[in-house]
């Protein structure tokens, strides 16, 4: 298949095995894995890790109207990383780019654990946001030149549970620095981890790069529009009134903008194959995003649990992580599908995630019971598991789109920076929902029902997306 091909693609129809557990874990392949899921778990853990730690941040040195640029200026650095990662990949090979993902991830972290003022940490949560950016394109991107295609699904499910590890881990670590005072040393123990990774990836993976005949240019418009409409809809989040509601329009005009530059550019952000008519790919990229709608709802689930369950701030964590947990223990299941039997299982998960996620905002009331907040933690799980059957086999499928390995690798990290743009827009929506409430019950059903109305369109994507080749 070249990237021109007018054809639908064979998505979730391969009928290839996937390889076993032992297969992936072995003395062969599991160094890589252990590269590419750390990769992608530090990026993760580091965005709730830095939200516990910045409380302690601003008692300690200030800055608090800076504190939401903190995620404003990794979030911007992130997108525009993903969208640089099918290039540089293809220039200087998996362990180079590795290895150079993590400096520029360590370096980041070590100016925010040096920082005498919040100025100079939203500037190291910049350059730590392009490292973490590329380490999660890279994550799936550099699957396809590191590891046989029999282990694509295995792998790429670790990879994306490293999402939900990390939202299980990322506030323990942190909050656990925050409570002895040390946001300093937990920065550099972050800063550490990354530098040790460096040797891990430049002794485990391929040097070489990819064979391409000449380096594909960047495609400097498009990428402009994508990172001003990420700025847009995360700055929409800071302001109130009139203010917001241009932010949120500029970001949304400047999102069409990108697609119009991306779709007329011969070297664009995504690969051909998304403009294609007839070709599937680009409903497997609305799916994806349609999924982290669904998951950006547990960034408020700790609160909501505080505020209208009344629980203690540990119980409201471990209620807050049953998404995550639901996420996790699926893929170990949804893994093992293949071919008719994996398409099944897509075409059923943004059930489970609206059926989850309604319930739970439906169940939010005054003074609720033990036995209702058990109820919350269990339809989470739900949500959360719906999420699991999905996301290895929708990431492969986009890996799978076709057999050109520049526009493979651009498919494959392009999942990223579609799970960036749709945390902005999300997170921004988030906002103003939360506004929409008068108490906090009215706000968390406000924000939860209103995700849960984002992730119903996921049903009819992923029905293009899951459509065998005629």
């Amino acid at each position: 298949m070249n990237p021109t091909d007018t054809s639908p693609a064979p998505v979730l129809a391969s009928q290839i095995q996937p390889g076993s557990w032992r297969d992936l874990l072995s003395p062969a392949h599991a160094p890589v894995v252990t590269v590419l899921a750390s990769g992608v778990g530090l990026y993760a853990m580091n965005l709730y890790f830095t939200a516990a730690l910045l409380p302690t941040v601003v008692a300690d040195i200030g800055g608090a109207r800076y504190y939401a640029w903190t995620a404003t200026a990794y979030l911007i650095t992130a997108v525009i990383a993903t969208m640089l990662v099918g290039r540089l990949l293809a220039l200087a090979g998996s362990a180079k780019m590795y290895a150079l993902a993590f400096s520029i991830f360590a370096l980041g972290t070590s100016i925010c654990a040096l920082s005498p003022a919040m100025e100079y940490l939203v500037g190291g949560r910049a350059v730590q946001g392009f490292g973490a950016g590329m380490l999660s394109g890279l994550g799936y991107a550099a699957i396809r030149s590191t590891l046989p295609e029999r282990l694509w699904v295995r792998a790429t499910g670790v990879i994306s549970a490293m999402f939900g590890v990390g939202a299980l881990l990322g506030p323990v670590l942190g909050g656990g620095f925050a409570e002895l005072g040390q946001w300093r040393l937990g920065f550099g123990v972050l800063s550490v981890c990354g530098l040790l990774l460096i040797l891990v990836a430049l002794r485990s993976l391929p040097s070489a790069p990819a064979r391409l005949s000449e380096p594909a240019p960047i495609p400097v418009l498009p990428m402009v529009t994508l990172a001003a409409a990420a700025a847009a809809l995360s700055v929409s989040a800071m302001l109130a009134g009139v203010l917001m509601w241009i932010a949120i329009g500029s970001g949304l005009l400047l999102l069409a903008l990108f697609l119009v530059c991306d779709a007329r550019h011969p070297h664009g952000v995504l690969p051909r194959l998304t403009y294609t008519r007839g070709n599937p790919l680009k409903w497997v990229y609305l799916t994806v995003a349609v999924f982290c709608a669904g998951v950006m709802s547990e960034n408020f689930i700790p609160l909501f649990a505080q505020q209208v369950g009344g629980v203690s701030p540990m119980l409201a964590g471990i209620i807050g992580a049953a998404l995550s947990l639901g996420w996790v223990g699926t893929q170990l299941f949804s893994v093992n599908a293949s071919g008719s039997a994996a398409r099944r299982l897509v075409r059923l998960a943004p059930w489970l995630l609206t059926a989850g996620l309604a319930a739970y905002g439906l169940l939010q009331m005054v003074n609720p019971g033990p036995w209702v907040v058990v109820a919350w933690a269990s339809v989470l799980f739900i949500a959360g598991g719906g999420i699991g059957l999905a996301f290895p086999h929708l990431s492969v499928a986009a890996m799978r789109s076709t057999a050109d390995e520049r526009e493979g690798a651009k498919a494959a990290a392009a999942v990223s920076t579609t799970q960036l743009i749709a945390f902005t827009l999300t997170s921004a929506l988030a906002g103003n929902l939360l506004l929409l409430g008068a108490d906090p019950v009215g706000s968390a059903r406000w924000l939860i029902l209103g995700i849960a109305a984002l992730t119903v369109c996921g049903i009819a994507t992923e029905i293009a997306a899951t459509r065998p080749r005629r």
